[in-house]
């Protein structure tokens, strides 16, 4: 049985996206475990939740296309990893403190509520839109941090966080256009924040805790 290119692609990059979420992770938790600080407990679980986020997606892909010799992949599996990822988007976000899930400022919610609303909603569709508001909250508030700190880890932080965003963005998007090439840019923007973010997280058991944005 031959495979599709896009199918191992696909496959091939969510694996990718398992490994470096999983780096991320266990740099976190080392960095827990030497601080004591509750910030890098929350990155931990969330770094842990979009590795396996990625790696639920991944490996039923493969186990599908290798093992079950399945013509076409399950739209379920997608979606419960995209929901796992979107845990751990939520523990990015309350490690700066979310007040309110939604934004008070109106030309804000003007932007983010038609992400809802678009006809042909589906549960994927949704759960990126969720992880879009997260991530874009995210990003806002570690680029105000870096007007008020100007580290120079912030910056890394602040583009890691917004390439998440772009990606899931992107994500959203091949939802509405399936069969395109936006899905796999959208991937790989996100393995891009990944490593953004791997450059200040990597050196947390070194230095000492830190927030997104800022020490603890």
């Amino acid at each position: 049985m031959a495979f599709a290119p896009d199918a191992v692609l696909e496959t091939t990059l969510n694996l990718l996206g398992f490994v470096v979420g999983l780096a991320l992770g266990i740099f976190s938790y080392i960095g827990f475990k030497n601080t004591g600080s509750p910030t890098l407990f929350r990155l931990n679980i969330a770094f842990f939740s979009i590795g396996i986020g990625f790696g639920v997606v991944g490996f039923g892909y493969m186990t599908e296309l290798f093992i079950l010799k399945y013509a076409q992949l399950d739209s379920w599996i997608q979606t419960l990893g995209i929901g796992i990822q979107t845990i751990g988007y939520f523990f990015i976000a309350f490690s700066h403190g979310i007040k309110s899930f939604f934004p008070k400022s109106r030309y804000f919610k003007s932007i983010i509520f038609p992400l809802f609303i678009i006809p042909g909603n589906s549960i994927e569709h949704i759960i990126r839109s969720i992880s879009f508001i997260l991530l874009v909250y995210g990003t806002i508030e570690t680029i105000m941090s870096y007007m008020e700190n100007r580290k120079r880890s912030t910056i890394f932080v602040a583009a890691g966080l917004g390439l998440l965003a772009l990606g899931e963005f992107l994500g959203w998007y091949s939802v509405v256009f399936p069969k395109s090439i936006l899905y796999f840019i959208s991937i790989s923007t996100k393995i891009t924040g990944l490593g953004a973010l791997f450059i200040p997280i990597s050196q947390v058991p070194l230095r000492g805790g830190m927030k997104l944005g800022g020490s603890v």
